[in-house]
């Protein structure tokens, strides 16, 4: 498989590629501002680098050659995903896997939700993560949406639980080794029960008033 990662000098696209190189034979191309800069590959047989932009849809197209799954570092501009959707219509390409935030569809309830609203409701890249979640749920295509709690990093800890769109938001943390587990389980994952869903994704037995580590 043929995957690319946009945004790929983000702290989790980071994670994700060199999980993906030491765990299965998939190749990557890793499309970041100034990725070349900012990027060293660790294996140039199975990785390209492309700088662009996720409004450049030119770029975008071209980075799509032969690509079978996009995943998406960041949903924080709204432009950015209406044109990363287009180029994927333009290419023919379905699958993407997208990382959002928790709280856009106003499912985290009770003190945890009142102290993620003070951190993040209401701010512009609040709005935007929520447009953006919305122009991809009304696409053609079959993505799989994660809305990831408060993150952190804690080596060896790969412990996620997930919920639906629907359902409460519980769980106040998560680490990115365990998002990272998440997002490589639904890649190798055949049957399609992750095809056109959104995913809360949290630590489980975290159902705090807010994370450990504020």
């Amino acid at each position: 498989m043929k995957i690319l990662i946009l945004g790929a000098a983000g702290q989790i696209a980071r994670m994700l590629t060199k999980g993906l190189l030491d765990k299965t034979d998939h190749s990557l191309v890793l499309y970041a501002r100034n990725g070349h800069r900012r990027l060293t590959l660790i294996d140039d047989s199975r990785e390209v680098v492309v700088d662009g932009d996720f409004k450049d849809k030119d770029k975008l197209i071209d980075a799509m050659e032969d690509v079978d799954l996009v995943y998406i570092n960041d949903m924080g501009d709204e432009k950015s995903t209406e044109t990363i959707i287009k180029a994927m219509q333009e290419t023919g390409i379905k699958r993407v896997i997208a990382a959002s935030v928790l709280g856009i569809y106003d499912e985290v309830a009770g003190a945890f939700g009142e102290w993620n609203n003070r951190m993040i409701g209401g701010s512009p890249r609040m709005d935007s993560q929520i447009e953006s979640a919305r122009l991809l749920e009304s696409s053609d295509l079959d993505y799989t949406l994660l809305r990831l709690t408060w993150l952190y990093n804690e080596a060896g800890n790969t412990n996620y639980m997930i919920s639906q769109k629907g359902e409460p938001f519980i769980g106040a943390q998560v680490t990115r080794q365990a998002v990272i587990q998440l997002i490589m389980d639904i890649i190798e994952e055949k049957s399609g029960k992750y095809l056109r869903t959104s995913l809360g994704v949290s630590e489980p037995d975290t159902d705090w008033d807010k994370p450990s580590f504020y």
